[in-house]
């Protein structure tokens, strides 16, 4: 049978991107939600309901957390891989960005819950199953940002930053158990929701400052996440791969 993949806030934007990528390579997905029912519906018709399954659940929320793990087990019979995506309440909008004197810790926290909780609830609430086939796959999404911060999104980038140190711990002690945890850091994309405010200008500065000249899209970063939950990439783990057109590198 074909993997089962989670990924959380996928009814739409970059989630939405890399469910349709993994169903179109044979993968069996879950699409997670929040609020938005009808369009994760709509991915679910698109692709049928014997490869797709959508579920809703706040994942900063650990009771619905485990709800949606039990249905989709439940469902499909295991989960194979998570991907978690999920966004809260975050728009790139260098106009609009608080400077840092202005930002209130609620600010951080409202972003380090979004990632780094969100992120430990999923992965907590799947690795049992993970742990008793001796085989799993965790891959998280972060950004470039922290490395290059071009606009700075302090709470944001703060959030992100640490999920790398999450995921390389994660990575180190659970890799005993034929677990694997990597990061997919994208540059910019162009253009999902939460960049639909960018303007103009920060776009053009970044294909400029990119040896591929040109901005990242969401299937670039959903091309990196599906390899990761393929077979392809069984030897790999505690890295962080960074999509950006070689904007930052390593």
């Amino acid at each position: 049978m074909s993997k089962v993949v989670l990924v959380t806030g996928s009814s739409q934007g970059l989630g939405a991107t890399i469910v349709r990528t993994l169903a179109n390579q044979g993968f069996r997905v879950v699409v997670n939600y929040n609020k938005s029912k009808e369009a994760a519906d709509k991915i679910v018709s698109e692709i049928g309901k014997e490869h797709a399954i959508a579920i809703q659940a706040d994942v900063t929320n650990r009771t619905e957390v485990d709800r949606m793990v039990e249905e989709a087990t439940d469902y499909f019979g295991q989960i194979d891989v998570v991907v978690n995506n999920a966004l809260i309440d975050f728009k790139f909008d260098p106009i609009k960005q608080k400077p840092f004197a202005e930002l209130s810790w609620e600010d951080y926290q409202r972003q380090l819950d979004g990632t780094l909780k969100a992120a430990f609830n999923v992965i907590q609430s799947v690795v049992p199953q993970f742990m008793e086939r001796q085989n799993g796959s965790i891959i998280s999404i972060g950004t470039n940002l922290f490395q290059n911060p071009v606009v700075p999104y302090h709470e944001y980038t703060t959030a992100k930053a640490g999920l790398i140190g999450f995921t390389r711990n994660i990575a180190a002690e659970l890799g005993a158990y034929g677990i694997k945890a990597n990061v997919v850091s994208g540059g910019l994309l162009k253009t999902t929701n939460a960049s639909a405010v960018t303007t103009p200008e920060v776009f053009d500065l970044i294909a400029n400052s990119t040896p591929l000249k040109k901005v990242t899209t969401p299937q670039d970063v959903a091309n990196m996440v599906a390899y990761l939950a393929s077979e392809h990439a069984s030897g790999i783990t505690g890295q962080n791969f960074t999509v950006d057109g070689g904007l930052t590198m390593n």
